[in-house]
């Protein structure tokens, strides 16, 4: 697999995942083994089906953007804009590891609300 294929993997994986259907991405994205590094998702393909299918269900209103990815050896890097219910607004950055026959094998995240304001003036993209 490209570096670019695995970008649009990434992409299309959480994109189905986070809009309510965690089965599918699974199915399609995802390796023999998924390890979580997330401390509130369980470890496993099962476990990720949940947490999302739970997300859906409990806020079916929220939103993703991908702002950008970023590529290089068997990792790619999403930095997202998602919006959720109460209008709260939160920066992500996640990682996938790649096997190499284009899956996603693994995953560790960072999340940080968007403040109100801001010191330095700068947006958090």
């Amino acid at each position: 697999m490209t570096l670019h294929q695995n970008k649009q993997n990434a992409i299309a994986f959480y994109k189905m995942a986070y809009e309510g259907n965690p089965k599918r991405a699974v199915e399609l994205f995802v390796g023999d083994d998924y390890i979580q590094h997330n401390p509130l998702v369980g470890d496993g393909k099962q476990p990720f089906i949940e947490y999302f299918e739970r997300m859906q269900n409990e806020y079916p209103n929220k939103s993703i953007e991908f702002v950008r990815a970023i590529a290089e050896g068997d990792l790619v890097a999403l930095h997202t804009h998602q919006t959720w219910p109460g209008n709260q607004e939160y920066v992500t950055m996640d990682f996938f590891k790649f096997d190499l026959n284009g899956k996603i094998i693994e995953h560790w995240d960072a999340m940080q609300e968007i403040p109100k304001s801001s010191a330095n003036g700068n947006t958090m993209y």
